[in-house]
């Protein structure tokens, strides 16, 4: 019994979890472009092309509010602050995908 309600509590976390495209396209294409070319408010450099490992401590970074890079940190705080780590991690893989 433990085994079939481990294996639904697992399934049912699988059915609601947002992908990492899902993520961007909610938190991140209105400023930053479908592709991640654009230059948020047209200061920030384009996420397309950069790893996801740089993305990722950026977006961390952005959400304990110890970066504000281009004078967008408080925006960026509001983006991301809802983000748990594995979200922020499914994200940054996404758009370290973008190119």
């Amino acid at each position: 019994m433990k085994k079939v309600i481990s294996m639904l509590i697992m399934a049912s976390a699988m059915v609601f979890a947002i992908s990492g495209k899902d993520i961007y396209d909610g938190n991140c294409a209105a400023c930053h472009g479908a592709d991640g070319k654009t230059k948020a408010l047209d200061k920030s450099a384009q996420i397309a092309g950069m790893g996801a490992g740089v993305i990722e401590s950026t977006i961390k970074a952005y959400k304990t509010g110890s970066q504000n890079k281009y004078g967008e940190g408080t925006t960026m705080k509001s983006s991301v602050e809802t983000l748990s780590d594995g979200d922020i991690k499914s994200v940054a893989d996404y758009a370290g995908s973008l190119k």
